[in-house]
């Protein structure tokens, strides 16, 4: 007989902070005193852009030129425009409703900025970076990048037209998402009317936690507002959500990583020495090379 889960915190975002010239962001987890480094495994790190205001600039914002190896990045963007460049001839822009899945199982350079015609104009800026860590077998392979637009996930219609399910990976009801994982994982984002009711259930040991990127709702009777993390005790199967206004909630869950892990800065990667390695090659130019 199933269980349902108990709702192990509710977290507030931390204060915010800036990467690169001006990217706002609230680390989620990995957090010291809230969440440490491997209770979301395999997701490795959470960065939330809350939804913010930008006055129109000129030069564009930007984080500069930097390594990955060893981990998956997923860039969600919610409000605006972002430019993720790495390498390519061209600069794949991303915006609302879009996402960008990065796969560093070798050396890659990277780097993103605000999208230039969207800095002259100003708006919203809304985004999520999320961090999933390699299975060790899949470390050293060759990188590669996926952009992922509005009509390609798999998309579940809720009952009376109470909103949407968009699978970005994983599988719900039957319903695959577009990127099929290296290891088990859920992504998925959940587009809800008020009055929408969602039932999840994943195994016990998965690593499960829900982002609540606008309005309000509740998961298993306990109310979570707009910028809080919800995350959910490993003693049970089934999670019942629903909106109290109109809503869009980022479900994470996923199986975890029982190979040690070392991060480092950009890096995910399983030791010590590993590390002192990638950064031989970084200094080395095995990176390869992406203009500023």
């Amino acid at each position: 007989m199933n269980k349902i889960r108990s709702i192990e915190q509710i977290i507030a975002p931390s204060a915010p902070h800036l990467v690169g010239t001006d990217f706002s962001v609230h680390t989620i987890f990995p957090d010291a005193w809230e969440m440490h480094r491997e209770r979301m495994s395999p997701f490795f790190l959470l960065d939330y852009g809350s939804k913010a205001a930008s006055a129109p600039v000129e030069s564009p914002r930007r984080v500069g030129v930097y390594p990955h190896q060893g981990l998956e990045t997923v860039t969600i963007a919610y409000h605006g425009k972002v430019a993720l460049h790495t390498g390519a001839a061209h600069p794949e822009v991303i915006e609302k409703g879009e996402l960008q899945w990065l796969t560093a199982e070798g050396d890659i350079l990277h780097k993103k900025y605000y999208e230039a015609e969207a800095e002259k104009a100003g708006g919203e800026f809304q985004m999520v970076q999320l961090c999933v860590q390699l299975p060790l077998n899949y470390k050293k392979h060759v990188s590669k990048h996926q952009s992922i637009r509005p009509e390609e996930p798999g998309q579940v219609i809720l009952p009376d037209g109470k909103g949407a399910l968009e699978i970005i990976a994983g599988n719900f009801n039957q319903s695959p998402g577009q990127r099929r994982p290296f290891s088990p994982i859920e992504i998925y984002n959940a587009r809800l009317k008020k009055g929408a009711k969602v039932h999840f259930s994943f195994p016990e040991n998965y690593n499960t936690g829900f982002m609540i990127i606008e309005g309000a709702v509740t998961v298993n009777e306990q109310t979570a507002t707009a910028n809080h993390f919800v995350l959910l005790a490993n003693d049970g199967t089934d999670i019942y959500m629903e909106a109290t206004k109109e809503t869009i909630v980022l479900i994470l869950s996923g199986e975890p990583m029982q190979s040690p892990i070392e991060p480092y800065g950009p890096y995910v990667i399983n030791s010590k020495q590993e590390i002192v390695d990638a950064y031989d090659d970084w200094n080395n130019g095995t990176f390869g090379y992406v203009r500023e």
